[in-house]
Order: structure tokens, then C-alpha cells, then sequence
């Protein structure tokens, strides 16, 4: 996997970067299978808090890499499997940074092409460079967004999303936040990422999952939807995080929470 992703783990706050640095973080299937392997090494970590999603080198992720995928590197994967809950293999890499039991924080410089807009998608949030360039690339090729874009992102405003996906051009930093493709812009966005990270990773580990799983459900209907609010909150009433953070509170003093 450390050729193609690595997690540096510091104070709950995993650092993943995609390190394929001199190909512009171009996904061939060892990048498949790394990104994966790394969503489950994260999924098991019970002192995990947040993750800080980036890419080594000038840019986040060009994409496929289509030199790899013409020599057959890519032959073999079974799209109709679904081989890890709803998703396939190849959706995984994007779909599982939504299904990780804490926050994840993109940070994008340099391009975002293709599969590299839906790997980004699957944060929570998305830091952008002012400088960099987006595009989905998919219909220049003659196929479509299938790693899954259509499912991560419907907070994006839909009338630009469809000119994007329909033209495959390019688009800048600016575009993409006045459409919610990334949440805001950054003149350092590892930096203010690793930031964020931090700071979410001092709230109460319980109560982060919690609040990541109501946002994960906000889809079901308004009964359901409220249940789970409630039995949510009662689990949290009832556990020592949110005594530890109502007596910190009180006695101004910083925070000691139990991880979960």
C-alpha cells in the first residue's frame, strides 16, 4: 500500500496521501486496491477522530490512469459486484471515505480530473487551492462517472453538475465552490485541513460518530429521521464523554474524553 497511499496517525488525526506523486496521483489498480485497503485500516481504528485526505506532489488525482487502463491493467474488475456493502470495488475508493465512522477533510491542489473529483467527493469537506483545476472527464472518453459521483454528490447544485458532466470541460476553483463542489478555498489547504482535523479531533469522539451518522441518514424520511436523533442522543446522555464534557465545560479546563 506505501506506494500508492499513506497514513501518518498523529493525536487521532490519520494524514492519507496518495503517493503517486510523478503520475499526478493517476489511479491504476494498485492505487484501486491501496485506497481501499486504506479505507479499511481506517475503518478498524477505534482511537481514530478525523482524516485529512490529500495528494503528494502537483496535484490531488488526474484520474484513471489511461496509459495503465489501455495496457489491460484494469481488465477483470467486475463493476456488477457489489463487494463491499452497496458498493463495488471501484466505487469503494471514493464511496468509503462517506462510510468511515468520522469526519474526512479533502484537500485539493493542483488538478482534480475524473475519478479524482469523486475520490474528493466522498469527504465531509473539501478544501480547494484557488488555483486548482476541476473536470469530470468521463463522457471525453465515452463513459460516465461510476466511481460514485452521482450518489456523493447531491449537495452540489445540480445545473452546473449536469453542464460539467455533459461538456467534460474544465472548471476552476472559483466555479466549484459557487456550485458546492468544494466547501471553501485555501491558500494552504493541507495546512488549514490538518487544522480543521485537529480541532474536530478535541470534540467528544462519541458524539462526532454520532452526528456522522445522522448526516449519513438525512435521507430517510422525517420519522425515522427523528428517531434516530433521539436514540442517538439518549446513547450519548448516558455515556462518560458527555459527563467529561459537560464537567470540562463547567470547570474551564480542556476536555479528557475516552476514545470510543
Amino acid at each position: 500500500m506505501q506506494d500508492r497511499v499513506t497514513i501518518a496517525m498523529e493525536d487521532g488525526v490519520a494524514d492519507v496521501r496518495l503517493a503517486r506523486g510523478e503520475k499526478l496521483n493517476a489511479i491504476d489498480r494498485a492505487m484501486f486496491d491501496a485506497l481501499a485497503a486504506a479505507i479499511e485500516t481506517l475503518a478498524a481504528r477505534t482511537d481514530l477522530r478525523a482524516v485529512v485526505l490529500s495528494g503528494e506532489g502537483d496535484g490531488f488525482c488526474s484520474g484513471l490512469d489511461m496509459a495503465a487502463m489501455a495496457g489491460g491493467d484494469l481488465a477483470g474488475l467486475d463493476l456488477s459486484a457489489r463487494s463491499h456493502g452497496p458498493a463495488n470495488r471501484v466505487q469503494q475508493v471514493a464511496w468509503g471515505w462517506r462510510t468511515l465512522p468520522v469526519p474526512v477533510i479533502a484537500a485539493v491542489h493542483g488538478v482534480a480530473f475524473g475519478g479524482g473529483t469523486q475520490i474528493m467527493g466522498g469527504a465531509d469537506i473539501r478544501l480547494a487551492h484557488p488555483a486548482t483545476r476541476f473536470a469530470i472527464r468521463e463522457l471525453h472518453w465515452g463513459i460516465v462517472p461510476d466511481m460514485g459521483g452521482f450518489a456523493l454528490w447531491r449537495g452540489v447544485r445540480e445545473d452546473a453538475l449536469r453542464e460539467w458532466i455533459y461538456t467534460a470541460r474544465e472548471f476552476d476553483a472559483a466555479e466549484a465552490q459557487a456550485a458546492g463542489f468544494v466547501t471553501r478555498l485555501s491558500d494552504d489547504p493541507q495546512g488549514e485541513a490538518l487544522a480543521l482535523a485537529r480541532k474536530i479531533a478535541e470534540r467528544s469522539p462519541d458524539a462526532v460518530r454520532s452526528a456522522k451518522r445522522l448526516f449519513g441518514a438525512m435521507g430517510c424520511a422525517p420519522e425515522e429521521m427523528l428517531a434516530m436523533e433521539s436514540a442517538e442522543q439518549v446513547a450519548l446522555m448516558r455515556g462518560p464523554n458527555h459527563r467529561e464534557a459537560v464537567r470540562a465545560n463547567m470547570e474551564r479546563r480542556r476536555p479528557v474524553f475516552t476514545d470510543v
